[in-house]
């Protein structure tokens, strides 16, 4: 009797707190809301969220590890557990974090699950986007979570970079010591700003605190407000969706929030977190006491960067030497310069790609439809070559690496990733577009003759055919892809008035986006001839 009127009291002032805040701040009302919105139920939307988790890891583990390390470049002589550096002198940022790592109880696995917690959250970043190209998500009216998403990425990658480059070991001050020197390849201002960034000549005194301000407080307070803006736009947009996922009733796109998709997204969380812990188990990383504290006097091959920065270090080594010209007292380094200018461009096509792509199809109308890849051949195929384009200068940053483990010749294998930079896009453009193309064509056979049974049945003349399955109307939408584009009026036979050169390189690319529709067209054409007078 006691215990239930102690329950009863305990409901009532829980009751008196929820009624007073609802009636303070309406969250009630808000959380019900929210509590409607639709989430669909497909794994790809899973990428977004293994994103957030891992930020969420990132936030936990780096707390604990902000509790023990010293961002000071102070010279100490190391007396910790690690034998084989004992006495030697280095940093007090990586005498604190070779004590993280032996001598606090956990720290080593702290380290671990913090570092591979970041590289799955640029990893699933980079997936996320894939799948958004690739699926037409990022289309009016999404092209500013686009733009978000893009900022994050690249602030994932800054904030790696800062978070490796903390421990003052010989890996991290190569890395310093490259992007210092891009910085002092810029004429006229790079070497104030290489003075500001470092306090002076490199390495400066100070780098490691700097960067660690970068690192703990501005990086990541940008991405925190960066992902409430874009949850908040996922909120506003609603989530875009695949044409099939109404087949049935009860699952007209996805799951509710509350109480479902909650419940689920908990339990993925979990499983994230375990997964990182697992993997930070078992696998050891960035082992700075193999390294040394760092000494700029020594060159050795296999320095390898984290694999999200190894594109900007691997189109450096591409670079063919000698690209250098004094003018009006100034180096221009143009082996710094140009390579820099590329992966610019290459960042800004990317994160203008929704505004290009829009403009070149005319399109201002909005898609809440996601497209399979080979419904947009051309961008699928642009898509697959900027990969491309990537991988190569991905694998150029192991140049060294492939050389000395098989015994190949460091000359050749750079002139052969020279030529693949220029080869492997154009190829893998070409190959992708028309395997897109082809997929089309299966896609108007199975829309004018139905889906293969494999059932054959024998005719009344002896002719034996097999029995196609009628297409249902979720089929036909998912194989038509209803997005009706209009063909440029000059191209169509129509206006014939001359055009500007702009004009004219519109109109060609535009029909070269649209070449998939004139399949389909096509099919549907054919489907209405071949269809009985009602």
């Amino acid at each position: 009797m006691r215990s239930a009127k102690g329950a009863a009291a305990a409901r009532g002032v829980t009751g008196w707190l929820a009624d007073s805040l609802d009636s303070r701040t309406r969250i009630g009302s808000a959380v019900k809301e929210l509590g409607r919105k639709i989430f669909p139920d497909h794994w790809s939307f899973l990428l977004g969220e293994v994103a957030l988790y891992s930020f969420i890891v990132i936030l936990i583990s780096g707390t604990f590890l902000s509790l023990f390390f010293q961002a000071s470049m102070a010279p100490v002589e190391y007396q910790g557990a690690y034998v084989p550096l004992k006495g030697f002198e280095m940093s007090a940022a990586m005498a604190s974090t070779m004590d993280i790592s032996f001598s606090i109880r956990g720290g080593l696995l702290m380290r671990q699950v913090h570092h591979w917690a970041a590289l799955l959250f640029i990893a699933s970043i980079g997936l996320h986007m894939l799948r958004v190209f690739f699926t037409g998500a990022f289309r009016k009216p999404r092209e500013l979570n686009w733009i978000i998403g893009f900022i994050l990425f690249v602030l994932a990658m800054a904030a790696g970079f800062t978070g490796y480059s903390l421990p003052d070991d010989t890996l991290s001050g190569n890395g310093l010591r490259i992007a210092d020197g891009t910085l002092k390849a810029i004429p006229v201002v790079g070497t104030y700003a290489s003075s500001l960034l470092f306090g002076g000549e490199f390495p400066g005194d100070d780098i490691v605190g700097r960067l660690y301000a970068l690192h703990i407080m501005v990086i990541p307070a940008a991405i925190l407000g960066l992902i409430a803006l874009h949850l908040m736009f996922v909120v506003l947009h609603k989530h875009t969706h695949y044409p099939t996922a109404g087949r049935t009733e009860s699952n007209v796109v996805g799951l509710p929030v509350l109480p479902a998709y909650a419940a689920k997204a908990g339990g993925f969380f979990f499983i994230v977190f375990g997964v990182i812990v697992a993997i930070a188990s078992f696998l050891g990383i960035n082992a700075i006491w193999l390294y040394g504290p760092y000494d700029p006097s020594p060159v050795s091959a296999g320095t390898q960067p984290d694999w999200y920065i190894g594109f900007v270090d691997g189109i450096l080594r591409l670079v063919p030497p000698g690209w250098e010209t004094e003018l009006f007292g100034y180096t221009f380094s143009w082996n710094i310069l140009v390579p820099v200018a590329v992966v610019g461009i290459f960042l800004l096509a990317v994160v203008l790609y929704p505004f290009i792509e829009a403009w070149i199809l005319r399109d201002k109308s909005e898609h809440h439809l996601l497209q399979r890849p080979r419904n947009a051949p051309v961008r699928t195929a642009l898509g697959v070559a900027g990969m491309a384009f990537y991988a190569v200068l991905w694998i150029a940053a192991s140049s060294d690496i492939l050389a000395t483990h098989f015994q190949l010749s460091i000359e050749d294998v750079i002139r052969t990733l020279q030529i693949l930079l220029v080869l492997g896009p154009i190829i893998a453009f070409s190959v992708t577009r028309r395997i897109c193309l082809a997929l089309r064509r299966k896609d108007r056979s199975i829309l004018l003759h139905g889906r293969e049974t494999g059932r054959i049945v024998r005719l009344p003349g002896g002719d034996f055919r097999e029995v196609h399955a009628d297409v249902d109307v979720y089929e036909t939408w998912r194989l038509v892809d209803h997005t009706n584009y209009q063909l440029i009026d000059s191209l169509a036979g129509g206006d014939s008035a001359p055009q500007s050169r702009l004009n004219r390189a519109r109109n060609w690319i535009s029909r070269q986006f649209l070449e998939d529709r004139f399949i389909i067209d096509e099919t549907l054409q054919s489907m209405e001839d071949e269809a009985p007078d009602s």
